[in-house]
């Protein structure tokens, strides 16, 4: 089976982690001698900030629980360290958390084009702001305020849905709009089909 390389983008509560979570074992199940690996920036944000050993570990733990936008720079880091690490050319990778901005998604692109990954798969989470707000809310976590959901659903509508137009354009890049709202089964079965794995 050839490697496939899937970008999650949704607003935060539309389900992308637990969607990864569960493409990962159909990828098992279907092509048990290959090989899966996720990169979830937002999770490795989280893990660096509870490590808590130096200033920028304690900088991000600070701005992680205000819903800040981390740095650019320190996304980029972890990210391409992780391919650095992991990526070969039999993988499933599994992206979450980035791009966020066009400009991320062209340094990606530089990524993509290294390891030679000509075509990648974009799963659009559709979700209206209502159902997200909820889910944040619902969720517990201590960065989920009302302040801070607000922030990152506005950013999200001004710098992360122009990338859904950027691989809407690309070539070698099939979007796949999948409605978010329905049920976790649902919308996981919604993407097996849509990224042929059925």
């Amino acid at each position: 089976m050839q490697a496939k390389t899937v970008i999650f983008i949704g607003p935060q509560g539309s389900g992308k982690g637990t969607q990864i979570e569960k493409l990962d074992e159909i990828f098992r199940t279907v092509d048990p001698t290959g090989r899966v690996f996720d990169i979830q920036t937002g999770r490795r944000f989280r893990s660096l900030a509870a490590k808590g050993e130096g200033y920028t570990e304690k900088h991000v733990e600070k701005t992680i629980n205000s819903g800040v936008l981390q740095p650019l720079f320190l996304s980029v880091n972890l990210w391409s360290d992780a391919m650095r690490e992991h990526m070969d050319d039999k993988c499933h990778v599994l992206i979450d958390g980035f791009p966020r901005t066009v400009h991320e998604a062209e340094v990606l692109e530089s990524a993509l084009m290294f390891y030679k990954r000509d075509h990648v798969d974009v799963v659009n989470l559709e979700t209206p702001e209502e159902v997200v707000r909820q889910r944040m809310l619902s969720r517990g976590r201590s960065d989920d305020t009302e302040s801070s959901i607000s922030a990152r659903i506005k950013w999200y509508e001004e710098e992360v849905l122009p990338v859904i137009a950027y691989y809407r354009k690309r070539s070698g890049a099939t979007v796949h709009d999948i409605d978010g709202t329905k049920d976790i089964a649902e919308v996981h079965d919604e993407i097996v089909r849509a990224l042929s794995l059925q």
